[in-house]
């Protein structure tokens, strides 16, 4: 039969046997199980956390092969939030898991983050509207947030907590005016994209080694990837969540982040006082779309 004690035995030492206690009474919600939210809640669930919140919309293809936990020949056409609920409860068969298996939404956002003590943002990184929503409402709950995205083969980390900076004031997107076409629509959309990747990744250390640039095109929807960098985000993620449930140690905080490149050999601690609307910001912003646009040409 399944023993917790004995299952998360190997944690104590790294934490008290209180501190797996109140780990394991912990609740977080995951938004997105594909590429970094996969391994964010099989990680979580090693950990010992025993009450997930989590949610997909997508099913498995072969484009997921190159880094997504659940994806297999198995797997293909299954549902992705279908699949991680299978694995989270063979891991702890004990395990409370609500699944959100249509998406988060605004019409289930409240039971999405009801009794939720870490939001982890694993959202496609095209969902801005609903991320922008999650943040927002989150930030009113009090429930801290963390993202940790796979930039090249490294991960990149921001966290926002109650009281500090919100994700708004620091992405400061722009949204299109009222009556906007769809091409300006479209326009207004690539732009706030570019916003949250500068804005997560502020000193940009993946694209020294980004061999094909027409490789990103946001208007197609379109980013590689590699799972050296779903792997370390996992990892940077999971170690703060874990320090944020259990007020151990500094969590570095918006407007500053941490951005560690396993390529570059390089560890660079971000700090972007107002965010995007930093300087430094704005004239990566602007950089970057420059490189944008000079790759659809080619």
């Amino acid at each position: 039969m399944f023993n917790y004690n004995e299952a998360f035995s190997r944690n104590i030492g790294w934490v008290t046997e209180a501190e797996q206690e109140k780990i394991k009474n912990t609740k977080v919600a995951i938004g997105g199980l594909g590429g970094v939210g996969g391994d964010h809640a099989i990680v979580c669930a090693r950990m010992g956390i025993s009450n997930f919140h989590i949610s997909d919309l997508d099913e498995y293809d072969y484009a997921n092969f190159n880094r997504q936990a659940g994806a297999f020949v198995s797997t293909i056409g299954e549902e992705k939030s279908v699949v991680m609920e299978k694995t989270l409860r063979d891991i702890n068969p004990d395990a409370q898991i609500k699944n959100f298996d249509r998406g988060i939404s605004l019409e289930n956002l409240e039971a999405f983050l009801d009794g939720v003590d870490v939001y982890i943002d694993s959202l496609d990184i095209f969902a801005l509207e609903i991320r922008r929503q999650v943040f927002r409402r989150c930030y009113e709950l009090g429930i801290p947030t963390i993202t940790a995205a796979p930039m090249g083969m490294g991960t990149a980390m921001l966290c926002f907590k109650p009281g500090g900076m919100s994700f708004d004031e620091y992405f400061a997107m722009v949204d299109a005016p009222d009556g906007a076409d769809d091409a300006t629509k479209e326009l207004y959309f690539e732009d706030n994209i570019v916003r949250f990747v500068i804005g997560v990744s502020p000193s940009v250390q993946q694209r020294h080694y980004l061999v094909q640039n027409s490789s990103v095109n946001f208007m197609k929807k379109k980013v590689p990837s590699t799972c050296m960098g779903i792997s370390l985000a996992a990892g940077v993620l999971c170690t703060n969540v874990l320090k944020l449930l259990l007020d151990r140690g500094e969590v570095v905080c918006a407007p500053k982040g941490l951005h560690f490149d396993a390529y570059r050999n390089n560890l660079i601690k971000t700090w972007r006082p107002w965010g995007n609307r930093n300087p430094l910001q704005k004239y990566m912003f602007k950089k970057v779309k420059q490189i944008l646009e000079e790759s659809k040409d080619t």
